[in-house]
């Protein structure tokens, strides 16, 4: 019998104060998208992210997306592909649909790209001037397609704000069992 290997969440801001540091907007956003990929509404949802986007849901949590396999490493040109595909409704995996429903929860600050200081107040600013802000949180989908599956892990979603609005730069799925089995994964996580 092989050992199963399970994947360890990133490590967390080392700042307890990050939960608080979420602005709205960002939250907002993140649950928004989570609702577009529940409803099964992909355009919509393949509009969230910029032309520099990265979909990335590893097989381990301190995996390197360049050098290791991963179930789903996707750039910008990879998402559009996904999003056509599942948009036809001719994908046998999909039939009939996953039924989906998730919640998101714990959101915190990981990481922000600051022209200058900490990871503070500053970064509600910094966003709205152009930089990107690292926020993770926790999940837990349930997925139904002949029985109930349940899914759960940590998303870091990197997120920009541009003239458009806020933009998904990157969207990393640390699965809670990546390391063991895992059943078909033919939608949106």
């Amino acid at each position: 019998m092989t050992d199963t290997v399970f994947a360890a969440p990133p490590p967390a801001h080392t700042d307890p104060s990050a939960a608080a540091l979420v602005d709205p907007a960002l939250v907002a956003f993140i649950y928004h998208e989570a609702r577009l990929a529940d409803e099964a509404r992909y355009s919509e949802w393949e509009a969230l992210w910029d032309d520099d986007a990265t979909y990335w849901v590893p097989m381990a949590p301190d995996a390197d997306p360049e050098t290791a396999v991963s179930y789903i490493n996707d750039n910008r040109a990879r998402i559009r592909s996904r999003v056509a595909q599942l948009n036809t409704g001719v994908r046998h995996s999909q039939t009939p649909p996953s039924v989906l429903r998730r919640t998101v929860s714990n959101f915190e600050v990981t990481e922000a790209e600051l022209t200058k200081g900490e990871v503070t107040e500053a970064v509600v600013t910094e966003v709205e001037r152009g930089g990107t802000v690292t926020v993770a949180s926790n999940f837990v989908l349930v997925e139904y397609r002949f029985a109930i599956t349940l899914w759960a892990g940590r998303y870091l979603h990197t997120i920009r704000r541009t003239e458009g609005g806020l933009r998904l730069v990157g969207k990393t799925v640390h699965l809670v069992n990546a390391g063991g089995p895992i059943p078909t994964m033919a939608f949106l996580i």
